[in-house]
């Protein structure tokens, strides 16, 4: 009892619960607004790779510094004002970027702040169905096209060289975006969510040398996207109107309907209950296969 008596006589009576002010509380949410902002910048663009693999070296140089490597402390310690520099140049244009869209912004879409997605996932069940039933429409008509299918990071750039379109998903409208001679036929499709956010996309090209030379620029085209971002792209042969999926700069060929559904499915990030409950419906009806009764 006297320990405790001591204890509390030492800690918990000098112990002081600092006034808090208004000018506090405008600070503080001043502070955290900035901060948000900067963490979802960082996130949009690739300062979000970039922050990953400065935090890898730091963690890298704290294990140095608790087993004394003194040579790689002294290289980090001469090459971090180098690397400050670095990162400055490599981030010019995202800079230069957010500035401009700080200045063109008003009031009310400075306190705007993004929603969370849909309980359904990334995406709902019926934008799987419909870019699956396009591609499936197109393939039968060896109609070419290009459909880039969001995950996680952020497209913004890849929009940018393309015309918005800020559409619903439907198999109508990516079939007329990508029929012959139309405007927006040419390069490639954004999906976000359930909506098509550009069309006319221009889409980096893979310099990987083990694909096959048979492949044209569209696949190519696929496969870059595919390793610069985590999204999945679906293509569908002009030649041939076979459908691929690039993702993670793998290419999976000569899919039919219910492949192209399960690869979309497994970036849906949706409950597995769902999944579940939405996988045995009526696959066959989907594409018009079910005969009239």
């Amino acid at each position: 009892m006297e320990q405790i008596r001591a204890f509390a006589e030492r800690y918990l009576v000098n112990l002081r619960i600092p006034t808090i002010q208004f000018t506090d509380i405008v600070e503080i949410l001043i502070l955290s607004f900035i901060a948000y902002h900067i963490i979802l910048w960082i996130k949009n663009t690739k300062a979000w790779s970039l922050l990953r693999g400065v935090i890898f070296i730091l963690i890298f140089v704290l294990i140095a510094a608790f087993f004394e490597m003194n040579t790689i402390l002294w290289i980090f310690k001469n090459v971090f004002s180098i690397a400050i520099i670095a990162i400055i140049i490599v981030l010019q244009p995202e800079l230069r970027r957010a500035l401009e869209e700080l200045g063109r912004k008003n009031l009310s879409s400075v306190f705007h702040l993004e929603l969370n997605r849909g309980e359904s996932g990334l995406f709902s069940d019926k934008t799987i169905r419909e870019i699956t039933r396009a591609c499936v429409e197109m393939g039968k008509v060896r109609t070419g096209a290009l459909i880039v299918v969001r995950q996680n990071d952020s497209l913004k750039e890849y929009e940018q060289t393309g015309i918005a379109v800020d559409g619903i998903v439907t198999s109508e409208l990516l079939i007329n975006i990508f029929e012959h001679n139309t405007p927006l036929h040419d390069g490639a499709v954004i999906i976000d969510g359930d909506r098509i956010t550009s069309a006319t996309c221009y889409l980096p090209l893979s310099d990987n040398m083990f694909l096959s030379k048979e492949l044209g620029t569209r696949h190519r085209a696929g496969v870059g996207m595919s390793e610069a971002t985590d999204s999945m792209i679906v293509i569908v042969s002009e030649e041939t109107g076979s459908i691929s999926v690039a993702y993670d700069g793998k290419l999976s060929r000569g899919l039919n309907a219910e492949d192209l559904e399960v690869k979309l499915e497994s970036i849906q990030n949706k409950q597995t209950e769902d999944k579940k409950r939405g996988l045995w419906k009526g696959k066959v009806a989907k594409y018009g296969k079910k005969t009239d009764q």
